[in-house]
């Protein structure tokens, strides 16, 4: 470290510095086990006077550290010496308070589908937290989120409950940087073991397997059995689609996934072209194709869950999943959730499946179906037209 930038006390161990491009003195100390420590004071790099005062708070940092005093106690000296600076008060929001301005300044920056986690993720630990959600939010603990998880980790997959805590580790580390936390109470919060049992491969269905499912549906489930087959789409794009995304004299497909953003021109196989034409076209190009699945889509903010459970029903009826109930695994909806191989998702590995064994090569089909990876992009970059309307031209009639 650049000796030039250090300033020593006599009587103190704890040290400032200064951190590039940035306007504050930072303060370095030792904790109790002689492990070095670094944490920014907040105050500006001004001068001798503002030298001293971010000195101060460099060894309140170290003697808290040092005598094990609790973030309240260091809050309250920390509190006083920013009123003493500043004038101001030191700002504190609830738990409450900054989870909603969060979310608010979050909306505009992800997608709604994102956006909608966050804010159920945020919803669920207000509701755990009860009463204390109206605290301040310097005093939430890492017990509080350890408590919180360990809650989680009683009803859902390992894999789900440490993507929950790291969206709560977001809140928590915008809250340190608006300066409301000493200390962020998520941030040695470990992750949960995620089990084997939580991983699950998804498989294709199989020809015989299809027309069972297609059987056991009612006339809307099978148009979108049909739509999910021959496009590849994920189910929740499958519900969103209106007759403006289908052009029938370029034969298209035209949508712009959910997931990822991308817009995309899906060559229509000859069977979902004469399976459309079969439909009972809609009074105006934004009429949804699938008018009862789109309603119950808008209705749950663009979550799927509420489809899913009926597409499951649907796999139940063809014998293709075990009837399950609450009641059933005996601890009604506190269990865990089971994954099972066979979902709606899966026609899109089943598309995949069947322009391979079509003989279609691995980067047409990737870029007919429209891949996640950014790295498999790469390769459709080369991928003709031609190509790719040939190998819809190859997909089986079910």
């Amino acid at each position: 470290m650049d000796k030039s930038v250090v300033y020593h006390y006599k009587y103190h161990v704890a040290f400032l510095w200064k951190k590039p491009n940035s306007k504050y003195w930072q303060a370095g100390f030792m904790d109790k086990s002689g492990k070095r420590r670094n944490r920014s004071t907040g105050v500006e790099i001004k001068g001798a006077v503002s030298r001293k005062v971010a000195q101060r708070l460099a060894d309140q940092y170290e003697d808290a550290s040092r005598r094990q005093r609790t973030a309240k106690q260091v809050r309250e000296v920390i509190m006083g010496l920013y009123q003493e600076i500043t004038g101001d008060e030191m700002p504190q929001l609830t738990v409450r308070e900054h989870t909603k301005a969060w979310l608010i300044r979050k909306k505009p920056e992800v997608k709604t589908s994102t956006y909608n986690f966050y804010k159920g993720v945020s919803t669920h630990f207000l509701d755990f937290m009860g009463d204390r959600a109206d605290i301040d939010i310097a005093k939430v603990t890492r017990e509080d989120i350890t408590e919180y998880r360990n809650k989680l980790a009683e009803t859902l997959a390992g894999k789900t409950v440490n993507h929950k805590i790291k969206a709560l580790r977001m809140i928590f580390k915008d809250a340190e940087r608006e300066r409301l936390l000493l200390e962020n109470p998520t941030a040695f919060v470990d992750t949960v073991r995620v089990n084997a049992s939580d991983q699950v491969n998804r498989v294709p269905f199989k020809m015989d397997e299809l027309r069972r499912v297609i059987s056991c549906a009612d006339e809307e489930w099978r148009s979108m059995i049909i739509f999910g087959l021959y496009t590849g789409q994920r189910l929740g794009d499958i519900a969103k689609l209106t007759w403006a995304n289908v052009d029938l004299d370029t034969k298209e497909v035209i949508l712009v996934t959910s997931k990822t953003g991308r817009r995309m021109r899906i060559p229509m196989a000859k069977p979902l072209v004469e399976h459309v034409k079969s439909l009972p076209a809609g009074d105006s190009s934004d009429m949804p194709i699938h008018p009862r699945a789109s309603g119950i889509l808008e209705n749950s903010d663009g979550r799927t869950g509420g489809l899913s459970n009926q597409f499951a029903k649907i796999l139940e009826s063809a014998g293709l999943r075990e009837k399950t109930t609450h009641a059933s695994t005996g601890k009604g909806r506190n269990v865990q959730r089971i994954i099972h191989p066979l979902s709606f998702h899966c026609l899109r590995h089943t598309a995949v499946t069947l322009l391979h064994e079509a003989g279609v090569p691995a980067a047409v089909a990737q870029t007919l179906i429209g891949h996640d990876s950014e790295e498999m992009h790469q390769i459709y970059i080369s991928v003709g037209d031609k190509a790719i309307r040939e190998a819809a031209g190859k997909m089986p009639k079910i």
